[in-house]
């Protein structure tokens, strides 16, 4: 080797090799521009939204699900009124069909409220039955 071919050696040896750079733009990719982030985040500020609205429907005392014994009456008074009643597990509703005091039976006696404000309920005799007995 003569000696300019060794002083270009030389240079080539002390400059570095280029380097290979990876076109990976959507790693360096600024966040704050991308709008699919914002939308991500009302998601989730939403579920946490619905969550807790669920758990304090949940806990409310108005809540009919969570008592053992429910009544509810629509419309009271109204001649289309309706009771739904919930014991335990039975859910029973009765509707009006639309006429006051309405019904099978036959007066069986009369009741007296007291002074006190306390109720007496006194039978009436049976005309078949004497006197003395119900």
């Amino acid at each position: 080797m003569n000696a300019p071919e060794a002083a270009i050696e030389q240079i080539v040896a002390a400059v570095p090799a280029p380097r290979r750079v990876r076109s990976s733009s959507f790693l360096h990719e600024d966040e704050g521009d991308d709008p699919i982030l914002s939308v991500v985040n009302l998601i989730d500020v939403f579920l946490v939204i619905i969550a807790a609205l669920l758990v304090s429907v949940a806990q409310s005392p108005a809540n009919p699900f969570g008592a053992e014994n429910v009544t509810v009456i629509k419309n009271p008074g109204q001649p289309d009124m309706e009771i739904t009643m919930k014991e335990g597990q039975k859910i029973t509703r009765y509707q009006a069909k639309g006429q006051i005091g309405s019904g099978d039976g036959e007066k069986a006696g009369v009741a007296y409220r007291l002074k006190d404000g306390s109720m007496v309920y006194v039978p009436e005799a049976d005309a078949s039955a004497p006197a003395g007995q119900p």
